[in-house]
């Protein structure tokens, strides 16, 4: 399906979608479930695919349920804001994110693993988590907080840059970047680059006001944020890239717990679903924003292996040994993750 997507970007981001109905027209026994993301919102045939994503899991869930079940979608952190989503699902406040969970590190710290720099170098080789002994322990360390992975959603990143390509390690030398991630910053320091730590919805702001020069965000992000109004160069996570990021969609385990069994396995069967649509999208995005680029005739320059190789020796001295010396979860986690082909 082609996607008109930018075209329902602007004015969405504030205003919560509600799904199905009015609550007027809710059967008197329904649950109502909020969803809530960073993302901007759109419809469920336009837009960012993590807003579309949620919009299509919640009208399926609700016809699973026969209405037992319905969803309202708080898109662009309209409900609470980024940061705090994490834990309000672990205190049952919040019922469902997308969210990226590298973003949870400062609460809980193994969970940088979702966003650890060379780690993961194929969407194939993050997908292979889910049946790996890293999968295991990383929902088991996941439950054990109260959170439950409904859909595992992995993205490639790119770089968009107001200075100079950011390509291999010497680029960075001087620029106030932003990596998303301890682990990330890790690496792109020891590289020479000034780190600033904002989530990706205030990247175009931070890089418009010249406190960011640079930043690496998923591909999906890039085009979203609309990131090609104030950059100058574009560094693809396409074919290559050192930045792939979990990001799930994630459910307070107290509420999934509370759920009648019939509810609870509707919502794990359609989030398991919509896992082939994640990955598609996600695809599909890293080359979209390439022609974005191009088209707005600004320079576009994909990562080879042995670039990334070159970063890979950074991060292993700087944010895979700091990771792994941190608990001894983290540890065993980073030699499990290591060990997926």
């Amino acid at each position: 399906m082609k996607i008109a997507r930018r075209t329902v970007l602007s004015g969405l981001i504030a205003a919560p979608a509600i799904i199905a109905a009015s609550r007027r027209g809710f059967a008197a026994d329904a649950k109502v479930l909020k969803i809530s993301h960073q993302f901007p919102g759109g419809t469920i045939e336009q837009g960012d695919f993590r807003d579309r994503m949620c919009r299509m899991f919640a009208q399926e869930v609700e016809k699973k349920t026969n209405g037992a079940l319905k969803f309202e979608i708080y898109p662009g952190s309209s409900l609470m804001k980024t940061n705090s989503q994490f834990s309000a699902m672990r205190k049952g406040a919040l019922d469902i994110s997308l969210y990226p969970l590298a973003y949870a590190g400062g609460e809980v710290q193994e969970v940088n693993i979702g966003l650890m720099p060379c780690l993961v170098t194929s969407y194939e080789q993050g997908l292979a988590w889910k049946k790996a002994p890293i999968g295991t322990e990383l929902l088991k360390l996941l439950d054990d907080k109260g959170i439950k992975i409904l859909t595992w959603v992995w993205q490639s990143g790119g770089v968009a840059s107001r200075a100079n390509a950011v390509v291999a390690p010497d680029d960075t030398k001087g620029l106030k970047i932003r990596g998303g991630s301890r682990e990330m910053d890790l690496m792109l320091k020891q590289a020479g680059g000034i780190i600033s730590s904002v989530p990706s919805n205030e990247i175009y702001a931070a890089m418009q006001t010249g406190s960011l020069d640079a930043a690496v965000t998923s591909s999906t992000s890039l085009i979203s944020f609309r990131l090609e109004e104030i950059s100058k160069n574009l560094t693809t996570g396409r074919g290559k890239s050192f930045w792939y990021m979990l990001e799930p969609l994630l459910m307070s385990k107290a509420i999934f717990d509370a759920l009648p069994k019939d509810q609870q396995t509707a919502i794990t069967e359609v989030g398991i679903e919509m896992e082939p649509f994640a990955l598609n999208q996600a695809k599909s995005d890293d080359e979209m924003i390439a022609a974005i680029y191009k088209k707005a005739n600004i320079p576009v320059t994909d990562m080879d292996e042995a670039t990334v190789e070159k970063w890979r020796k950074i991060a292993e001295d700087t944010a895979w040994k700091d990771f792994a010396a941190r608990t001894a979860d983290c540890d065993k986690l980073l030699k499990l993750a290591a060990a997926v082909a």
